[in-house]
This record gives C-alpha cells, sequence and structure tokens, in this order.
C-alpha cells in the first residue's frame, strides 16, 4: 500500500496528548485498512508529523476524523525510500513516537540538516587529465565524504555526479562533518599522488514537508543552492543552522543576506570557520 506523511499543527500540545491520539488512531485504523507507524513532535513549534500505510489519503485522514478528531493540515504520499533515508527507521517508543537516535527521553521533532558537496570543476578536469584520472579524484572525494558522513552519524542519501547528498538530525553533526570533510581534503593535498582539488559545501535545515506537496523540497532546494554559491574549499550554511549551533564551540563568518536563484527573499547565509 502507499505511503503517506501528514503534518498537524498542535499549538499548546504535549507529548501525552500525541499519545494518547496516536493510541487512539490504533484502536480504530484496522477497520479502515490502515498503518499509523509513529509519529514526530515538535512541542516547541506545536507541530507533529505522522508516517501511515494506507490504501489512500482519504482513509488515513478517516482514522484520524474518527479516533479524535485532530486532521491533517495537509497529507502527502511519499516514497518509502525518502522516508527511510530522510527521516530514518531511529527508534520509537512504546506510544510509538520517534526519540533523537541514541536518546529514550528527546522526541525527535522531524527537523533535519540537508548537506550538498561539489568537486569543484569536475568537468574541467575530465578534459584536462582524462575520464579515468577524474573518475579517480571523484573516488576520493566520494571516500572523505562517506567517511565524514558515517562519523558523523549521518546518512547518505545519493550521489549527484560530481558531488553527494547527505541528511542529519542534528546541525551541529551536518556543521561538524562539513569540517571533518575539509579537513580530510586539506590532509589529501600533502599526498604527491592525488592532484590538487576543492570541495564546496552547502547546508540548510527545515522540516520534512514545505511547500506544494515536495516532500523535504525547499530545504533540499536551498542546501544545493547554497552548495553551488559557496567558494572552493569553504561551507557554506543557513543562518538557522548557524543559530541552532550556538554553545557547541563552532565558529562562523558574519551574517551575509545574499540572493539565492529560485527564492523570493534573501537567504541569511553564514560561511563556517573550518577549525570547528
Amino acid at each position: 500500500m502507499p505511503l503517506f506523511l501528514d503534518i498537524h499543527r498542535v499549538p499548546g500540545a504535549s507529548s501525552e496528548d500525541l499519545r494518547k491520539a496516536h493510541m487512539a488512531d490504533l484502536d480504530v485504523q484496522k477497520k479502515h485498512r490502515v498503518d499509523y507507524r509513529k509519529y514526530w513532535f515538535d512541542q516547541k513549534c506545536g507541530k507533529a508529523f505522522c508516517l501511515v500505510e494506507a490504501p489512500d489519503a482519504e482513509a488515513a485522514m478517516a482514522v484520524h476524523r474518527e479516533s479524535h478528531g485532530l486532521v491533517a493540515e495537509k497529507i502527502i504520499e511519499i516514497d518509502p525510500d525518502l522516508a527511510e533515508g530522510f527521516l530514518g527507521g531511529g527508534m520509537v517508543n512504546d506510544a510509538g513516537a520517534a526519540m533523537v537516535p541514541g536518546s529514550r527521553d528527546q522526541y525527535d521533532n522531524a527537523v533535519r540538516s540537508v548537506l550538498f558537496t561539489d568537486l569543484v570543476g569536475s568537468t574541467e578536469m575530465a578534459q584536462r587529465m582524462g575520464d579515468q584520472a577524474a573518475f579517480d579524484l571523484l573516488s576520493v572525494h566520494d571516500r572523505i565524504v562517506r567517511e565524514a558522513v558515517e562519523a558523523s552519524h549521518g546518512k547518505v542519501i545519493k550521489h549527484t555526479g560530481d558531488g553527494i547528498m547527505a541528511v542529519f538530525v542534528s546541525p551541529v553533526s551536518a556543521v561538524k562533518c562539513a569540517c571533518r570533510i575539509q579537513e580530510a581534503v586539506r590532509a589529501a593535498q600533502a599526498d604527491e599522488a592525488t592532484p590538487a582539488f576543492a570541495i564546496r559545501i552547502g547546508a540548510s535545515a527545515g522540516e520534512p514537508i514545505e511547500r506544494d506537496n515536495d516532500f523535504f523540497g525547499t530545504t533540499v532546494n536551498l542546501a544545493a543552492r547554497l552548495c553551488a554559491a559557496a567558494k572552493p574549499g569553504t561551507v557554506l550554511v543557513t543562518n538557522g543552522i548557524a543559530e541552532l549551533c550556538l554553545g557547541k564551540g563552532m565558529r562562523f563568518a558574519d551574517l551575509k543576506r545574499v540572493t539565492i536563484r529560485g527564492f523570493d527573499e534573501k537567504i541569511g547565509t553564514r560561511e563556517v570557520m573550518i577549525s570547528c
């Protein structure tokens, strides 16, 4: 059956309120042939997200309507691989709530940080060095990025041809990963067998539903745009990520508001000081 993700606005709701609502869903879901698997709760923002397998969106909504009346503001069908990739398998408590990986008492709020890398000048390298040499250098990039993502408890989502897209539960982990990547690239330059190369990195954070029924669309698009805007060898993140890293010993350049293609308003950006 199709898999859906819905979004609820629940200002003032508590974790106990969400637990009771989810349990009520479980009591009536079978007759609608629906399976509410788990939910994410962002108490600070007053939002909840439910992952549900159902014959169609209306069947999923019917369960909410009958069990507690808290009908979702929006529901979209999603690719199971996207759900697993972005939101992760994660731990679920006895009430069906998703928990932050490694934590037994911290609710996962479904906010994710998305990171893109780009091997600078990859097309020109292929023309100058030959396809095999360029491919070997791309393999070095891939190894560095994948090792850094794994060490930072992130997940690689896909290869973009000359870069990699990864997702993190924690913005701190995303920034630490970016720093690891750039430090590893610098270390690789000391190897005379490896030609000089540079990687640019961009990252943004957001909720799994953004706009136009596009799962993680705006967050992903912005991260990709920031990667393209970053200077070679640097990391460019949204001001939101920088603020979420306050008190974590990381340093960022001054705020700059820049025009990003595809976005109506200027975006607040900060460059990461790689010594983090």
